[in-house]
């Protein structure tokens, strides 16, 4: 599997939080070629199941599907659109070029910027309620085409840095998405597997782990390891826990996580040569494997993260090796039950 053409397909995508169906056609087909019983639910996610023997233990392979945007609250009476953030940062949003999601259409739009020679203060960046998206129409055009409720997507490119590093938007958590996509790649030969599998692309992780929680009910999994994005190192960031990019998947240990599958997913880094990091965390991890962990009567669960620059602007930074760490750790789990 090529990674970083995978992975730039899937930053491509649609798919803000409420909206993942923008994002299904294109991952239900790549799901499909390795796991033959796939749906995307009412809800938004995507769920698929392999074959085999129902005594086998069931391990849930997880990433979200969704990914960060703004959501259109009102049409002003000059035509702009004015939003409310669901995830994004507001420092970035400024002059960003953005496409409006209006049903089976799209508009293309900027965000309307003062001129710097006009501005009195430049020092502060305005609250997402504060700015306003300019569509180029009058507020009768625009409210022909637009409707509340619409989503908004900061548009951006993806661009190859040097070596095995990327830059985009969306690679929270679609890195995520290819991790497991990789996993299920390195299994396809394997004749049989010990368990079942179960894969889950999960939808509004970043508006509250929504989908993850009503899904990995229905699915009931004895094991699950979830696979996301953490901090990595860069400048200004002054965070303990961060990761560096190019050094492994971070191995997460928290007290909502399976310390026996954390302790697991070390040994196989470590017997597996597989380069790997320790993330530490003292209550939750703000991922779905929270959700996951407490569904029905409780799942065995482990985090994986991909180490990642910039999260949640359109900038974010990720190195193609560490997703492809993460998904040898996956399907050497999966392998090793």
């Amino acid at each position: 599997m090529d990674i970083p053409k995978i992975l730039e397909q899937l930053c491509g995508l649609g798919g803000a939080s409420g909206g993942e169906e923008k994002a299904h056609e294109t991952v239900l087909k790549l799901l499909k070629s390795y796991i033959p019983n796939v749906k995307a639910d009412n809800f938004g996610n995507i769920t698929g199941f392999s074959e085999g023997d129902e005594k086998k233990p069931l391990v849930l392979l997880e990433a979200h599907l969704d990914r960060i945007g703004m959501i259109v609250t009102k049409i002003d009476e000059d035509g702009f659109l004015k939003v409310s953030g669901m995830g994004t940062d507001r420092r970035t949003l400024l002059a960003q070029s953005v496409t409006v999601y209006c049903g089976d259409k799209t508009v293309k739009g900027v965000i309307s910027t003062l001129p710097p020679h006009l501005s009195t203060d430049s020092s502060k960046a305005p609250k997402t309620e504060d700015i306003a998206v300019d569509v180029g129409m009058t507020k009768e055009k625009a409210e022909q085409i637009v409707s509340l409720g619409d989503l908004v997507l900061i548009d951006g490119r993806f661009s190859r840095l040097r070596d095995t590093r990327v830059c985009s938007p969306a690679t929270d958590d679609r890195a995520g998405v290819c991790a497991v996509l990789y996993a299920l790649d390195l299994l396809k030969e394997e004749k049989e597997l010990p368990v079942r599998l179960a894969v889950l692309f999960a939808a509004q992780e970043e508006v509250g782990c929504r989908g993850s929680k009503i899904a990995a009910f229905n699915i009931a999994p004895d094991y699950a390891v979830a696979v996301d994005v953490s901090f990595a190192q860069s400048k200004g960031v002054d965070y303990p826990q961060a990761g560096e990019l190019g050094k492994g998947a971070m191995i997460g240990i928290a007290p909502s996580l399976s310390r026996e599958i954390s302790q697991k997913l070390i040994k196989i880094a470590r017997d597996k040569e597989i380069p790997y990091q320790i993330e530490a965390m003292s209550g939750t991890t703000g991922t779905d494997a929270d959700s996951i962990t407490v569904a029905k009567g409780g799942v065995s669960t482990g985090l994986i993260s991909i180490p990642q620059r910039y999260m949640h602007t359109p900038c974010e930074v990720v190195d193609t090796e560490d997703i492809k760490w993460a998904g040898m750790l996956m399907a050497e789990f999966v392998k090793s039950i």
